[in-house]
């Protein structure tokens, strides 16, 4: 399922004994394009504390109820390495973080998922990576920072990032949606992060692959009830892109 990072924001999410928090905002890699981490607002309860939580505790999210349940305890939660609010995510605390609640690292790997293209829940079919496996360094952004962003086309800039559109089976952020209004006024389109060349964090831009002409004459996007395959198709087939499901 495709959901928008804007529209769960606010979502209350549940662990095995109850509530214990809404989500804030999400934090992915720039090389995969993948949320690596939802991050939880979580009130009073540790209010002094960053709470990160990974997509392989999320179960499901379920639209209809504004919620996502959490397969962990608040003890789990709050017996997790500690992350102050004011500091970025270190490869040190992720790796503390992950051997804490005994999951594989994502970055050991040439996968998404490190050893694997998708999150595998079930220890028992978990392998370690080999060791002739590339694993490389994450800089871990988040969405709140990147919405605002502005997207720089091969022959100019043509608008700004609006939102995200996650894919809840595998985490993977599929399209960035894209505000041209400053230029088609009142158009929104999406972008699939496949098209992106690069970020320049230092220039708050992101680089696509595609020229403006392109983009201006790609499918609108008009609302959720378009996130299904036949528009997807559509899209792909404006772009001459193979899609994502297909690879």
């Amino acid at each position: 399922m495709l959901i928008r990072a804007k529209k769960v924001k606010g979502y209350t999410l549940d662990s095995y004994d109850g509530e214990f928090g809404k989500v804030m905002e999400f934090y992915f890699d720039d090389r995969h394009w993948t949320i690596r981490y939802l991050v939880a607002d979580t009130g009073d309860w540790l209010a002094d504390r960053k709470v990160l939580i990974s997509p392989y505790a999320l179960v499901e999210v379920v639209k209809d109820a504004e919620h996502i349940t959490v397969n962990l305890s608040r003890k789990q939660i709050e017996d997790s390495p500690r992350l102050d609010s004011d500091k970025p995510v270190s490869r040190q605390y992720e790796a503390e973080y992950n051997s804490f609640y005994d999951w594989p690292t994502y970055w050991a790997g040439p996968f998404m998922w490190g050893a694997y293209p998708y999150i595998v829940r079930d220890g028992n079919n978990l392998r370690e990576s080999h060791p002739d496996e590339k694993k490389w360094d994450p800089h871990l952004r988040s969405t709140q920072e990147v919405t605002g962003y502005h997207i720089q086309a091969a022959d100019g800039e043509i608008g700004h990032v609006e939102d995200f559109i996650i894919d809840d089976e595998t985490w993977a952020i599929r399209y960035l949606v894209v505000d041209t209004e400053n230029w088609l006024p009142g158009k929104k389109v999406l972008v699939s992060a496949h098209w992106i060349k690069h970020v320049s964090w230092s220039e708050s831009k992101v680089f696509v692959t595609l020229s403006r002409d392109i983009i201006n004459r790609s499918p609108e996007y008009t609302g959720d009830f378009l996130l299904n395959r036949e528009y997807e198709a559509g899209l792909h087939k404006h772009y001459n892109r193979k899609g994502y499901w297909v690879e």
